[in-house]
């Protein structure tokens, strides 16, 4: 047990903050990406003998959460919708005190380079476009680590990532020319 906890601590917690933002930006709710990265954590833990220790943990991790993602996703999508009679009380009483929210990294590193209109615009793509754009323009990783978290072939990435650029250059157009940028290759 100890070197599972030698593992956790060197390899796995460093990873927190990426998974959370990753989790924060499919779910768009702190408390259902909280909870999808304690399920990623106690799901590393049940099967950390299949963790080859000194590889891409992260991509390990990153896959595992993706694949939780999913699995509530589909989950959710054969339930009938509910409302929850707290979170309706809470949005209001929020609304009331002028409630700050959740700060997202991203939000923090291109403050005052990127308005709101790049967000909800990358917000808006399909999750599959999506995720593939986090994972590569975001989190840095390579076509073959997210091949890997996406159970797709790098070819799938390529064509993702370029229609996932293609659709936000679409989208911002009108903003991107708004602030004197104009496409000179017409």
């Amino acid at each position: 047990m100890q070197n599972y906890e030698r593992i956790f601590e060197e390899e796995f917690y460093p990873h927190a903050d990426a998974l959370f933002n990753f989790a924060y930006n499919l779910t768009y709710n702190e408390e259902d990406a909280n909870d999808l990265v304690q399920e990623t954590y106690m799901k590393a833990f049940r099967f950390i003998d299949k963790y080859i220790e000194g590889t891409n943990a992260k991509a390990w991790l990153f896959k595992i959460l993706k694949n939780g993602f999913i699995n509530q996703y589909r989950k959710k999508s054969k339930r009938p919708s509910q409302v929850d009679y707290e979170e309706v009380i809470n949005f209001h009483k929020e609304e009331d005190s002028n409630f700050s929210g959740h700060i997202d990294l991203r939000e923090e590193i291109f403050q005052n380079m990127m308005g709101d209109e790049v967000t909800n615009a990358i917000n808006t793509l399909p999750v599959d476009f999506r995720t593939v754009i986090l994972l590569c323009d975001i989190e840095g990783f390579t076509y073959e680590e997210i091949s890997k978290i996406m159970d797709i072939p790098i070819g799938t990435v390529r064509s993702r990532l370029f229609r996932s650029r293609n659709m936000l250059k679409e989208k911002l157009k009108g903003y991107a020319s708004s602030h004197g940028f104009e496409d000179k290759r017409s």
